[in-house]
């Protein structure tokens, strides 16, 4: 009979595991991920997350394994979006294809490790103050009604950017990738190459949308292993969705206004409890799901204006 901490314990087991084999073995030296690749990674992150709300619904009960579906889903609905940033700083310092890979992995244990911490320290202000949810509440809304009129280029402006120009002003660089290392020595100085400001821009831009997500992971559930194992299988399976989705991501016109609407739904479905208003899991997965499948059909099959 697995409990709580046994599921946390395998989680974890699995992430340190497959982290290994992934660097250590399949991508050990730097090379393009095939959109063939690529689509069986997407599957396999997918499949084992759903594997897990399995193992959740089985020996933890239908409702945490529903909010577990809830949390993921809007997890990964929050990644697709932060890819199109990701593939902005990768075109704008010119990243050839075969270092991709290196740069989002390394991206993503930053991701894990700061995800980690906002989680731990958000569980522990709502266990003292529970008012803070409806301050997440009212950002959810906030932040879901400004997506739907945000055009995504404005995430980002790396011409004046000022963490760009803060790495900059205290750290020497060198344009020189240096077969993908993060330092080199050049006339025995010691610089940072490109990579390493990549990977910094990649971390302080998934620290941005971490804002976004923690909130509305914990409007879901409020329990901290739901909220982790959710949020990091979504960032895991992040580097697999960046390959298979890089060249069809301007497609995906109204995923933007689909985000818009779950981070709206979720903040009020928070608010509402003020009233004595509850809504159960199933029903928000329900309409997490519509959303999310109505912005990628009309994306799909419908013009936009661009």
């Amino acid at each position: 009979m697995l409990n709580q901490e046994s599921l946390l314990i395998l989680f974890g087991v699995l992430v340190v595991s497959f982290l290994i084999v992934d660097l250590g073995f399949f991508n050990r030296k730097a090379h393009k991920i095939s959109t063939k690749a690529a689509a069986a990674q997407t599957l396999f992150w997918v499949a084992l997350a759903l594997g897990f709300a399995t193992l959740i619904y089985i020996y933890l009960g239908k409702i945490l394994a529903v909010e577990f579906l809830s949390a993921y889903v809007t997890e990964e609905l929050l990644s697709i979006d932060n890819l199109f940033v990701i593939i902005l700083i990768f075109n704008f310092f010119n990243l050839e294809e075969k270092y991709h890979h290196r740069a989002l992995f390394w991206g993503i244990i930053g991701a894990i490790f700061f995800r980690a911490t906002f989680i731990l320290a958000g569980s522990y202000i709502i266990s003292q103050f529970h008012w803070v949810l409806y301050i997440f509440g009212v950002l959810l809304v906030y932040t879901g009604w400004k997506f739907l009129f945000e055009k995504r280029e404005k995430h980002i402006d790396f011409n004046k950017n000022k963490f760009i120009k803060f790495l900059h002003h205290h750290l020497p660089f060198t344009a020189n990738h240096h077969g993908g290392k993060f330092t080199a020595r050049e006339n025995g100085k010691l610089m940072f190459t490109s990579l390493f400001m990549i990977v910094a821009l990649v971390e302080i831009t998934d620290i941005i949308f971490a804002i976004d997500s923690i909130p509305a992971a914990f409007a879901i559930s409020q329990n901290s292993f739901i909220i982790f194992t959710s949020n990091i299988f979504a960032v895991m399976g992040l580097r697999a969705l960046f390959f298979l989705l890089e060249s069809v991501l301007h497609r995906f016109h109204h995923l933007q206004k689909g985000l818009a609407f779950v981070l709206m739904f979720i903040g009020l479905k928070m608010l509402v409890t003020i009233f004595d208003i509850h809504l159960s899991s199933i029903v928000s997965f329900a309409v997490i799901m519509s959303i999310l499948g109505l912005s990628l059909l009309l994306s799909l099959f419908k013009k936009a204006d661009l």
